[in-house]
């Protein structure tokens, strides 16, 4: 691998996890539809690419931080990381940050056309939690809430407001379910790393919780998630596909081997939100 070549800076963004940040406005944009009929294009397509842009930015930002800080330590069980494989150098990737958070900022300007002065302060939101989630509340436990909060309730409230100009009850529902799904990736990402996270001090709810307690919350955040979304007809390849990944997590237990979980759990991420979008746009 050449140090800072474009296939050195595609892989850092880490492509599997951009699901996980188009999944709640595809969601957001499926409610509008169903409540509206119609859609605008424009705010809709600058929603994805400043949600795509961000998921980056705080892969960056994760990056640097946790090498720079030991986390992604010789003992990392994890996917391989740019920065801890030489892939970029760290004064690159602190410039990849700066240029990424600049042009999430532009992308997102434009909304306040449609969201007014609001979306400014949603926007600042986003980018201070982007540093602060790796820097501080990560270890303190508080990683899973800012999932719920920004891959669930901030994409897909904001995106159907953005919309409709407005943002009933069921929106914040669709918000909570999508977020507790995302945070099943979460989940299984600090369960794996939870002995290495211990020895370093960094409290995630895995290392408060212990391994039969992320078992629970990882299976509680799948089902609650499939329940909320209204429609179990619909929905239950869904709740199928969680409860195969939670059967698996729970016999492996530990280890590399624990990276396949992760990967199914991102897939199924990206299966809730399909599934969400057909029920909606077919519902009566």
């Amino acid at each position: 691998m050449t140090t800072n070549s474009p296939k050195a800076w595609a892989l850092a963004t880490r492509p599997r996890t951009l699901t996980g940040a188009i999944a709640p406005v595809l969601v957001a944009l499926a409610a509008a539809w169903h409540d509206r009929h119609d859609l605008l294009v424009v705010p809709a397509l600058l929603c994805a690419l400043f949600a795509l842009f961000m998921q980056v930015n705080a892969n960056f930002i994760n990056d640097y931080f946790d090498f720079k800080n030991g986390t992604d330590g010789a003992d990392r069980l994890g996917p391989e990381r740019a920065c801890q494989q030489g892939w970029i150098t760290m004064s690159a990737m602190l410039r990849g940050i700066v240029v990424v958070t600049t042009i999430s900022c532009l992308i997102g300007l434009p909304l306040l056309y449609w969201g007014g002065w609001t979306m400014i302060l949603v926007g600042v939101a986003c980018v201070v939690c982007c540093f602060l989630y790796t820097t501080l509340l990560s270890h303190l436990g508080m990683g899973d809430l800012l999932v719920v909060v920004f891959f669930g309730f901030v994409p897909v409230c904001c995106t159907y407001y953005l919309q409709c100009q407005s943002c009933p009850l069921p929106i914040y529902i669709y918000g909570l379910a999508m977020g507790l799904v995302t945070d099943a990736l979460l989940l299984v990402n600090n369960y794996r790393d939870r002995e290495s996270d211990r020895r370093c001090g960094k409290k995630t709810l895995a290392v408060l919780l212990g391994k039969n307690g992320t078992e629970t919350l990882y299976l509680f955040v799948g089902v609650t998630g499939y329940f909320l979304a209204g429609d179990t007809v619909v929905m239950l390849p869904f709740l199928i596909f969680h409860l195969v990944n939670y059967n698996r997590m729970r016999l492996i237990g530990q280890g590399r081997e624990l990276n396949k979980v992760l990967a199914r759990t991102a897939a199924s991420i990206l299966v809730f939100a399909l599934l969400l979008c057909v029920s909606l746009l077919f519902r009566a």
